[in-house]
């Protein structure tokens, strides 16, 4: 043993104990990351069967592989909600009572993802059919753990839906908050970059291109702005170009809506608009324009 190393050991606990606020020592568990990973991955087992194992699935053996899964599942879940809990437990739900709550909610979040899925290919030329879809695009990934994490972050369990969504931002690119509100038909292209903060909301039918930012105007304000309406809302059937920015609890894009690309956005803009950057001169503005008959 190197005999340098008592002495780095005596100047890390001292550290420890100056430096509190970054390790966690002597306090209740926390969830694990490494386990609510796993949980993610197969959860989208349960959710997309045959998609994300190695074997095939044969029809006769998906009711007791699916129950087996869930069994499975429910002791995990209920294990990582019931360390998300504060010292001291909880008044609300029970950790088998939210981890059963959330896994009864399963079927209802299949039936969201599968439009999803049908906005990926309807809206893509690229994509020769949705099993390509399915194991090819990022999007879908990024939005199905998000709709998983989601359904743990309405029903109130702490620190899970964020390892949950932030696993899937390091394998996407894309970073969606379990509290952001999103409708149905929901369609990422490509991904890398997008990010959707935690007060977003975004209606039917929208579709995002990579870069996108739909964040904060501003958090200077820090935790005195904490559960406050801080991101934009985007309506039904908004398209969303490259790199635009659009930023602001006050700002909504209107439905029908198209966001150029490399817009900077801090204000609403009404139903039908146009936002696109012109160049006049040796100045570029922004301009709006409202058209409803505009078609992409």
């Amino acid at each position: 043993m190197d005999k340098r190393l008592p002495s780095l050991v005596d100047q890390l606990l001292t550290s420890y104990r100056d430096c509190g606020g970054i390790n966690h020592i002597d306090g209740a568990n926390l969830p694990s990351k490494k386990a609510v990973a796993k949980l993610t991955e197969d959860l989208l087992d349960l959710l997309f069967p045959g998609f994300h194992t190695d074997a095939p699935v044969c029809s006769d053996e998906v009711p007791s592989l699916t129950l087996k899964s869930l069994t499975d599942l429910e002791f995990r879940l209920q294990r990582e909600i019931a360390k998300s809990y504060p010292a001291g437990g909880t008044d609300g739900p029970s950790a088998s009572q939210q981890a059963m709550k959330f896994l009864e909610a399963l079927p209802e979040l299949r039936s969201l993802l599968a439009t999803d899925v049908e906005a990926a290919f309807d809206g893509d030329p690229a994509a020769k059919n949705t099993d390509e879809v399915m194991l090819a695009y990022p999007g879908i990934e990024a939005i199905a753990v998000y709709r998983l994490a989601h359904q743990l972050y309405i029903q109130g369990v702490a620190l899970i839906p964020r390892i949950m969504t932030e696993w899937a931002h390091s394998r996407t690119g894309i970073d969606i908050h379990p509290g952001a509100e999103i409708g149905e038909y929901f369609f990422i292209d490509h991904g890398t970059g997008v990010v959707v903060g935690e007060t977003c909301s975004i209606g039917n039918r929208v579709k995002v291109y990579h870069g996108v930012t739909l964040g904060a105007l501003s958090t200077y304000g820090g935790q005195r702005i904490r559960g406050k309406k801080r991101h934009p809302t985007i309506e039904d059937e908004v398209t969303v170009y490259p790199n635009a920015t659009i930023l602001g609890g006050d700002t909504v894009v209107g439905a029908r809506s198209t966001i150029g690309g490399n817009v900077w956005l801090v204000q609403s803009v009404p139903p039908d608009s146009v936002v696109t950057y012109q160049l006049t001169g040796q100045n570029i503005r922004q301009r709006t324009s409202v058209a409803p008959d505009w078609v992409i």
